[in-house]
């Protein structure tokens, strides 16, 4: 068995990103991903009228878009408590067992990163998601037996943002998948006006929309983004958030009108510099920018392609002509 910190509450962990004071609590205050959340509603009130637990839910896509936020979201609407945990803490059978142990009937089990899990737990996984029971074997070698955990029915929420690295299987065993999508700008100056009012600051119109323009259609961003500009607000203006102090706080933390920070012009100027602008491998390019593979690939690339600064060919990474443009470099 395990301890405690196996199971967390992510939301107060994740503090620094989106803390818990300015995250949506039901579905009618979460913003955004219209069809996401119009369908899981309708998914939790049948579940409700059956009196049947909700199907597993999986939710895929770049980070900072809600998964986590949906996750409390589903627990909230449904009337049940959420476990959390994620893939990476989950290491042994027996940290599956004390997780799935400690459920109550109707509880979300929601677990981050679940494309991170061990493949030998993810077998462990799949009674426990199909039948509502556990089969584990305890003991050595010669001694071992085999040991079936009947478990109350729950809701299996995953999250991750390589749907693409799951198995085949676990991912068969999701009866709700659904992708998020990037934010559109109007609804990310509606998500930064909520926290606002939520954090008792005044901001106004146009520097929401400008702080919107520039958080990469992702909320976590956009709320990163809000707190930093309200700190230079506090101690260089009069509280209030303005178009002025909003666009000084941005420029004094590099984060250009698309968006764009340090390490994605110095992505998409090792391609153009040292790779004459692609095509370069992931591994080439990781190692000659100092950021591991897996920060490229989740957090800087969806939105440098989204964009169309960058290709992602067979044969490796492509700088395109807007690339070349934004970064005023004549293409040779």
């Amino acid at each position: 068995m395990q301890d405690e910190s196996v199971i967390t509450n992510y939301h107060l962990e994740d503090d620094q990103l989106m803390d818990n004071t300015i995250r949506p609590e039901s579905i009618d205050e979460y913003i955004g991903q219209e069809d996401v959340k119009e369908n899981i509603q309708v998914f939790v009130e049948a579940a409700k009228m059956r009196n049947e637990p909700l199907d597993h839910v999986l939710l895929y896509g770049p980070p900072g878009l809600g998964k986590t936020t949906l996750a409390f979201i589903i627990a909230h609407e449904l009337g049940t408590n959420i476990k959390t945990a994620s893939g990476p803490s989950i290491e042994k059978s027996g940290d599956l067992a004390a997780i799935l142990s400690s459920l109550e009937p109707g509880d979300v089990l929601f677990i981050d990163e679940i494309h991170r899990m061990p493949r030998y737990i993810e077998e462990i996984l799949y009674p426990a998601m199909e039948d509502f029971s556990l089969d584990i074997i305890v003991g050595s070698e010669g001694n071992s037996r085999n040991i079936k955990i009947d478990l109350p029915p729950f809701t299996l929420v995953g999250a991750t943002t390589r749907a693409g690295d799951l198995s085949a299987p676990l991912r068969d065993r999701f009866g709700i998948t659904s992708k998020l999508q990037f934010y559109t700008v109007d609804e990310l100056t509606d998500i930064i006006k909520r926290t606002a009012r939520v954090l008792n600051v005044e901001i106004e119109e146009d520097a929401a929309c400008e702080l919107a323009k520039r958080s990469r259609g992702t909320p976590r961003i956009a709320n990163r983004l809000f707190k930093r500009v309200r700190d230079f607000a506090l101690v260089k203006g009069n509280g209030v958030v303005n178009l002025e102090i909003t666009e000084e706080a941005l420029e004094r933390l590099k984060v250009d009108k698309m968006g764009l920070d340090n390490t994605d012009r110095e992505l998409l100027l090792a391609i153009i510099e040292k790779f004459n602008g692609g095509p370069v491998g992931i591994e080439a390019l990781s190692s000659s920018i100092g950021e591991e593979v897996t920060t490229i690939e989740d957090v800087y690339e969806p939105y440098l392609l989204q964009t169309g600064l960058l290709k992602r060919t067979s044969r490796g990474r492509i700088a395109t002509d807007k690339a070349y443009q934004i970064l005023g470099i004549e293409k040779q």
